[in-house]
């Protein structure tokens, strides 16, 4: 040191003497300064929409009634079950602004198979997965079946509620090979060859029933997850393996026979396990899904077949970690559909949290925190913006276990996993995975559009899968702008809207922000001082000029 400050005193006075101004009445100049903007300050990152460049159109967004809604539909207690029902399907607003519930524009109801009344017989040993049939063993039908389901559908009509599909896993029972309503443990559809068209028959005929008592099933789905071996080891719920030729023969009988019932009800199917048996093959041919119902040369093709919409559908199960998984599966299915059959629709039927994450979430045991809401929001936004779906679904809206695979959960009176109990009353509880879902339900209505979206400092996709994610939807008749920004990270996060490309009315968005502390909080975001909060999905609502 001694070296050293002999030397550093004359350069600080040189500094200092070099550095002093003249006095003066006037206020010192700020060279930051040009034309009103800090150009010294570190630049906030933009959002940029382009209206003009459009995406897919957004059809929907449902969840299923499998397996609960068979009892909590019947709970003497009216107030809890039309809890559960607000929270699904509700538009309506609390006092605050906060939306009451998340405002499903789909709802999906199961055609049971007959395990329900098999009991114990059925081999399926948890009374909750069991289902009744419509279909009685004379052959005539018993509408009454299946009530507590069919209170769900009212109640979700009555909330403004009207699209529902109607989709089966397995054939009732008396057609089975094998007398179960689980299937064979390989590949083979559980289906007596003599009643292939008594299947179908069915089908059409829980359709035509439920479109004579007012609700609009719009599609029906015949398969489920043909890829699983159901069956093979502990059944544990109905279901049935089938190749791509044995679906192609029953939709080839089912389509006609919706058209000669004069029902405008289409076929909506695939129903693929994991998104990438869309398009690279699986064993004992029930895998590249889109080219073996959709390629014109194809013997299973059926994309001429009457009532069948031009859509196949898959289900975003073990396809979402790590980031560069998350993104190549689903734009391979997309390219896949592009090449083969470019006007299909890509539509997303089931997604639950099931297993091991990458480590990261579990499914087991419950967890409902902002941790696993982010996953799925994350799924969600992966699913419209990679995949571009027009349709997406979650799994099971509503369960009694101690797993994080629902949206709303119940539990026994004493708030405890007593499944026995919870036939009859229980405990109502929302989720961070029901929330999240809402940030996209509740505000992307059928119709609307979605459009090019960014965040400015963000160009590489897995980059934004670990950090911030934005996806933009336009409603032209009404000229509402709607954006969905998932933060995962740990920090909050600064934005201004990039107005060059939208001119938005007015200075401020409504922003709704489900995190740790909120689900679907109201509060107003200015476009030039935009805070998306850590570890937080934020739903921001404009009108455009």
């Amino acid at each position: 040191m001694r070296k050293i400050f002999p030397i550093f005193i004359p350069f600080l006075i040189t500094v200092l003497s070099c550095s002093k101004e003249p006095e003066s009445n006037t206020e010192p100049q700020n060279g930051c300064l040009v034309n009103g903007i800090d150009i010294c300050k570190a630049s906030t990152a933009k959002i940029v929409i382009n209206l003009n460049e459009e995406k897919q159109v957004i059809e929907h967004f449902g969840a299923s009634d499998c397996w609960s809604a068979k009892y909590i539909g019947n709970w003497g207690n009216s107030l809890k079950k039309n809890q559960v029902a607000d929270y699904l399907f509700s538009m309506d607003t609390l006092t605050n602004g906060q939306p009451k519930g998340i405002g499903l524009s789909l709802w999906r109801f199961n055609i049971g198979a007959g395990s329900a009344e098999q009991g114990v017989a059925s081999g399926i040993p948890d009374e909750w997965r069991r289902e009744e049939c419509f279909l009685k063993p004379d052959g005539t039908y018993d509408w009454t079946k299946q009530s507590g389901q069919q209170w769900f559908l009212s109640a979700a009509k009555q909330r403004g509620l009207n699209t529902f599909i109607a989709f089966s896993v397995a054939p009732p029972v008396p057609f089975s090979l094998n007398g179960k309503a689980y299937g064979l443990g390989n590949a083979q559809l559980n289906l007596k060859a003599t009643d292939t068209e008594k299947f179908s028959d069915f089908m059409v005929e829980v359709v035509s029933h439920f479109r004579q008592q007012g609700y609009n099933f719009t599609h029906l789905s015949p398969f489920n997850e043909p890829q699983w071996d159901w069956g093979k080891d502990n059944p544990s719920q109905e279901g049935t393996g089938a190749t791509s030729s044995s679906m192609a023969s029953v939709i080839k009988q089912l389509g006609p026979k919706l058209k000669d019932k004069g029902l405008d009800t289409k076929i909506a199917f695939g129903e693929a396990a994991q998104w990438n048996f869309l398009n690279t093959a699986y064993n004992d041919g029930r895998g590249n899904q889109i080219n073996e119902f959709f390629n014109p040369a194809s013997p299973n093709y059926v994309g001429n077949v009457s009532q069948v919409d031009q859509l196949i559908s898959a289900h975003s199960y073990f396809t979402t970690c790590p980031e560069n998984d998350l993104i190549r599966y689903r734009q391979e299915a997309l390219d896949a559909k592009n090449r083969i059959a470019p006007g299909l629709r890509l539509w997303q039927t089931e997604f639950g949290i099931l297993g091991d994450i990458c480590g990261q979430l579990n499914g087991s045991p419950k967890n409902t925190d902002i941790n696993y809401g982010l996953y799925v929001a994350k799924v969600i936004h992966h699913d419209l913006a990679v995949a571009n779906v027009s349709s997406w679904s979650w799994w099971l809206a509503v369960s009694p276990y101690n797993y994080s695979d629902a949206l709303v959960y119940i539990s026994d009176a004493a708030n405890s996993y007593n499944l026995n109990a919870a036939k009859t009353d229980g405990t109502v509880s929302d989720s961070k995975q029901l929330w999240c879902f809402g940030n996209y339900s509740r505000f992307i209505r059928p119709g609307m559009v979605r459009v090019a979206s960014s965040i400015s400092n963000i160009t590489d996709p897995a980059i934004a899968a670990r950090s911030q994610m934005i996806s933009a939807y336009k409603d032209k008749i009404n000229k509402k702008i709607v954006m969905v920004v998932v933060n995962i990270s740990g920090d909050d996060q600064k934005f201004l809207l990039d107005t060059s490309s939208l001119a938005i009315a007015g200075d401020a968005l409504q922003a709704y922000t489900t995190n740790a502390s909120g689900n679907l909080a109201k509060s107003s975001q200015k476009i030039g001082d935009i805070n998306i909060p850590a570890k937080s999905v934020v739903t921001l609502v404009g009108s455009y000029k």
